[in-house]
């Protein structure tokens, strides 16, 4: 379907049906756990462009006056979207690939370079990190909560490792939940349907003290299986279970919260392994369970409207007996960060950090990592001032971090942004970043089996390709240069623009070598009970020799045409140009790895379109609609797509609301993407409909 296409169904959307609905602040009076959607719909979008965002410079400031491509994802909009999953409410925001591979997997990335294992984007709960220390990326079955408890979701476009660190390349998402306060009294949630089989949650807050509130909450569901190319069982189904609490406490000038989370979560995997006997390849079911869980405490202190602290310490543990094979990980977190005002002119905010991973993994028939065990870990320096160049129209922001860790040393990451809002209707900034990507264990220490070729007349012994990881292999780098523009057109329009280039220099590249006749290089298949057949490996090294340059830009628009009538849209548009190895980028898509490097003009999107209409048909019966465009991936001959999800609900009494949604309603099913690095077969993702019901009760 070519986009004229796309076009004419969005317009016949529009016309056709009288969807809509708000992307209303959660919270913004403090009583979002109340359903009521004619109350929010009378919210202008004035008041929703003066939402505070706190992820763009780790202070509250007002959306219109960021100096930075953000995008604000509310619980309203969750609500009122029907999804069931982080993941699926990233799909919201422009400038962000999202793509489902099977049913607990995910590919998610921020202006490209997007993979099973993308590791550009800093992923953030409640500002704690969960990015992976083995693969650079972010293992979304893991990152959950109880999602009526989400405020909002920060999604930052473009850098923020001044603020937030390595490996905030691309950008940044923070989910941040609501504080405990806002949680009071009973809720419970429940329903089912056929690709959601069913779902169930709790959630009671009550108080300690009248400085003490707290919160405790436990989920659980049950997720069909996706279906293979051939339309086998996928073997994917999904089962989930998790708990968790929030405690926060006041005193004085000081607030302090605990909170913490367990899961458990068992899912399966079909996987298509390389063999060394005739027909090389062999289809294995794997079954697995994860569990983990964190503990996060914060100190806020706040000394007076200009000056205050702030102390972050966590710890998270996670087991994963998919691939690679984890005892455990886990990682522990010092975060110390002090705001204060200079000269009535200067905002500075200056902060250190520390963070230390310890892991053991078991070897697979398929990775290796020698040691098995090992400890790194991160620390790092910034500052940052936002100086007032010119009151309530100018503003200057300059910031560095200074960061080391053990696989590259010493890292060096400034920021620049200027900031013009020449009137109340509009705004105009410009950024100059530099970000780095620190490398993973996997890149250093981790050895893939990949492809074997079977053997030929001028070839008599089958060749097994091996990635074997390079402790010279250095951080990937990134100079990006951005321009943004907001403007107010009335209390019920607004748009936001922005426009990059991104300069990436050193991203990883894989060079062959030698190759060699081997019966025990793979010893560890031995153990693992696998047969050993003589044959040739053909190493395969990671390298700092590829390079690339991107450009693009997003669109948001928003538009009330009545007080009961939301309409959102945004677009994006994308485009990636590598320069890497010619001699392995020939041979990238049989040996399946390189997505995000030689692959990444062909892996990602170059045209993402979404539209969200949502609409109160009367005081207790809201019809929302969600219309999405996603242009075709080539690397994995993934066909462009047009679907919708739709929600009806109804609110038969103040603090009851029952729902039925439908999910990738246009088709039986589609593709939206394929597994790199672990060789998941491709699936094809399924239409779905579910229904149920949403009690609160007391406060």
């Amino acid at each position: 379907m070519k986009m004229r296409s796309v076009l004419i169904r969005l317009i016949l959307v529009m016309l056709g049906t009288c969807p809509a609905s708000i992307a209303s602040a959660a919270d913004i009076d403090g009583n979002a756990e109340q359903i009521n959607p004619s109350t929010l719909l009378n919210m202008s979008l004035e008041d929703l462009l003066n939402l505070t965002v706190t992820t763009v410079s780790n202070r509250p400031q007002l959306l219109s006056q960021v100096a930075s491509a953000v995008f604000v994802i509310t619980q309203d909009d969750i609500r009122r979207s029907g999804v069931t999953s982080i993941p699926e409410a990233l799909r919201m925001a422009p400038g962000v690939q999202v793509a489902r591979i099977g049913t607990d997997k995910w590919s998610i990335s921020v202006r490209g370079f997007n993979g099973r294992y993308a590791n550009k984007l800093q992923i953030l709960m409640d500002g704690r990190s969960v990015y992976t220390p083995l693969f650079s990326g972010v293992v979304w079955s893991e990152q959950d909560t109880f999602i009526e408890d989400i405020e909002r979701i920060e999604v930052i476009r473009g850098p923020g490792a001044t603020i937030w660190g390595a490996n905030a390349m691309n950008g940044v998402i923070n989910i941040i939940t609501k504080k405990a306060a806002a949680t009071q009294g009973v809720l419970l949630t429940a329903g089912g349907g056929s690709f959601e089989r069913g779902f169930v949650g709790a959630r009671y807050g009550g108080e300690l003290g009248e400085n003490t509130p707290f919160r405790v909450y436990a989920k659980g569901f049950s997720r069909d299986n996706t279906t293979t190319l051939a339309g086998a069982n996928a073997n994917d189904t999904w089962h989930s279970a998790r708990t968790g609490f929030r405690l926060d406490h006041t005193r004085g000038i000081d607030e302090y919260t605990v909170q913490g989370d367990m899961f458990i979560s068992s899912t399966g995997d079909m996987l298509e392994q390389s063999i060394l006997s005739p027909p090389f390849t062999r289809l294995d079911l794997i079954d697995t369970k994860v569990k983990g869980g964190n503990i996060r405490f914060r100190w806020d202190r706040n000394y007076s409207e200009n000056s205050s602290t702030s102390l972050q310490v966590y710890y998270d543990r996670v087991h994963d007996q998919l691939m690679p094979n984890t005892e455990y990980a886990e990682s522990f977190d010092i975060d110390f960060r002090h705001r204060l005002t200079i000269l009535d002119r200067h905002e500075v905010i200056w902060g250190a950090n520390y963070r230390l991973y310890n892991n053991k993994v078991l070897d697979t028939e398929t990775i290796l990592f020698i040691p098995r065990q090992k400890v790194n870990d991160v620390s790092s320096v910034f500052v940052r001032d936002e100086i007032v160049l010119l009151q309530d129209q100018l503003r200057l922001t300059l910031g560095i971090r200074l960061g080391h860790n053990d696989f590259s040393g010493l890292e060096v990451q400034p920021d620049a942004r200027l900031t013009w809002t020449p009137n109340e209707e509009s705004s105009v900034w410009l950024s100059a970043s530099r970000a780095v990507r620190t490398p993973s264990r996997g890149e250093s220490d981790a050895t893939i089996s990949g492809r074997v070729m079977p053997a030929t007349p001028d070839q008599p012994l089958p060749v097994m390709m091996a990635v074997q990881g390079s402790h010279t292999f250095d951080s990937e780098k990134l100079n990006a240069y951005e321009l943004g523009y907001r403007y107010q057109f009335t209390e019920n329009a607004s748009i936001d623009v922005a426009g990059f280039f991104n300069d990436y220099s050193e991203l990883h590249d894989f060079n062959f070598g030698n190759s060699e006749s081997t019966l025990g290089r793979h010893a560890h298949r031995a153990e693992l009970g696998v047969g050993i057949h003589q044959h040739l490996m053909l190493p395969v090294f990671f390298n700092n020799q590829a390079s690339a340059h991107s450009y693009g830009g997003e669109v948001a628009v928003n538009w009330r045409p009545h007080e009961r009538w939301r309409l959102q849209g945004s677009y994006s548009y994308l485009e990636i140009n590598v320069n890497s190895n010619p001699v392995f980028a020939a041979e990238s898509a049989f040996i399946g790895l390189d997505a995000k490097t030689a692959g990444a003009a062909t892996a990602n999107p170059r045209h993402q379109a979404s539209f969200r209409s949502n609409y109160d048909l009367s005081d207790k019966v809201e019809l929302n609609l969600w219309l999405r465009y996603v242009s075709s991936l080539p690397f994995y001959n993934v066909k462009e797509y047009v679907t919708m999800d739709a929600k009806l609900a109804w609110t038969p009494a103040r603090n009851v609301e029952v729902f039925l949604v439908g999910q990738n309603l246009f088709t039986k099913n589609h593709r939206e993407s394929e597994s790199d690095y672990i060789p998941s077969l491709p699936t094809y993702i399924p239409r779905g409909i579910y229904a149920g019901a949403t009690w609160r009760f007391g406060n």
